[in-house]
């Protein structure tokens, strides 16, 4: 089992763990691309940079502790004092998948985001991510979108009342075809259920790709070690339906009994 869940990981949704899937997401998305794309296309991984002013709070980091002999570890000695400044704008770097067509002199054929929190919320993170949103759709190149957080504004390229339909869902990936962009490919999937395989269009008439976002994910999880990272002992952020709550306790519960080598105790 390389996750405790046949699907997302709710607890990977936390602001502050967020960050570091996402940061290993990007290239796993690409590598696992690459060899579906060769001959004729590549994957690069390009930035949108934003700033984010001092409204920005991050909570304290999310993470297990390791215990010795049943007990917390405790550090062998006190760290030293340091000098606590505070930065008022923080430079938010945030990667994304692009499919380049080496035939076509590297022309743009599709875009690939995943969606952060900061692009679901009032502020910076949201207005960078329509902005750049409105620019590729005006393009004449494919556009993914992949939102694996439940908290948060709609942000995706179809309109949030045009889902209405699907609903309910707690996870949704579109795809934007040019240049047919009134069209939308969806995939909508519940806490419960594993992310979908979606396809991934190409130029002119060559075959869509499959992209796996669950087994990506996976990937993320296990070379991260992120079940030794998280505090599934504590209610999952954002907060789930207390049915829910007891699942994911009871699927952490059966991932431990399942894989004890991946929790030795220090002695």
């Amino acid at each position: 089992m390389k996750m405790p869940f046949p699907g997302m990981d709710p607890y990977l949704e936390h602001p502050v763990l967020w960050e570091s899937v996402h940061a290993r997401f990007i290239p796993v998305l690409a590598n696992q691309l690459q060899p579906r794309l060769d001959p004729r296309y590549v994957t690069s991984i390009e930035e949108r940079v934003f700033v984010e002013g001092p409204q920005r709070r991050i909570p304290d980091i999310w993470i297990q502790k390791a215990t010795r002999g049943g007990e917390l570890a405790v550090a062998e000695a006190e760290a030293d004092t340091a000098v606590v400044l505070e930065v008022d704008d923080l430079e938010i770097h945030e990667p994304r998948v692009e499919i380049l067509d080496t035939y076509n002199n590297q022309k743009l054929v599709a875009v690939i985001e995943v969606v952060s929190p900061a692009n679901k919320a009032a502020g910076p993170g949201r207005e960078s991510y329509e902005a750049k949103q409105r620019e590729i759709l005006v393009r004449d190149c494919h556009f993914i979108e992949i939102d694996l957080h439940r908290r948060g504004r709609h942000v995706l390229s179809i309109p949030d009342w045009r889902v209405q339909e699907l609903r309910p869902f707690d996870y949704l990936a579109c795809v934007s075809r040019w240049p047919q962009r009134n069209r939308f490919a969806l995939y909508p999937r519940r806490l419960r259920e594993r992310l979908p395989r979606i396809r991934v269009p190409l130029a002119d008439a060559d075959p869509d790709v499959t992209l796996d976002i669950q087994a990506a994910l996976e990937q993320v999880y296990w070379e991260g070690r992120y079940m030794r990272r998280v505090r599934y002992d504590e209610p999952c952020e954002p907060p789930l339906e207390a049915d829910d709550q007891q699942w994911a306790n009871e699927r952490w519960t059966a991932y431990k009994a399942a894989c004890p080598d991946l929790f030795p105790q220090i002695g």
